[in-house]
């Protein structure tokens, strides 16, 4: 992963909500892009907003992936 890759998913027209995957399996949603900050010069972390004031910094190397969702809640089957 890579900040312009990052940024481009950012800055998206129209956004489209994102899970970040990290190396360990912990998994981050952003569902606005004002919830992710990375700096001009950024070459190795970032920073993503969680509930309240709380907050992450994350090495990029760390991320595996960006997972793209809808924000709708998967529906699943009822058995019969």
């Amino acid at each position: 992963m890579t900040a312009d890759q990052l940024r481009r998913a950012i800055r998206a027209a129209p956004f489209k909500p994102f899970r970040i995957c990290l190396a360990d399996g912990c998994e981050i949603r952003v569902r606005h892009p004002e919830f992710v900050m990375v700096t001009p010069e950024a070459s190795r972390t970032f920073v993503v907003a969680e509930s309240g004031e709380d907050y992450r910094i994350i090495d990029l190397l760390l991320v595996t992936s960006l997972d793209f969702v809808d924000g709708k809640p998967r529906r699943t089957r009822r058995k019969r």
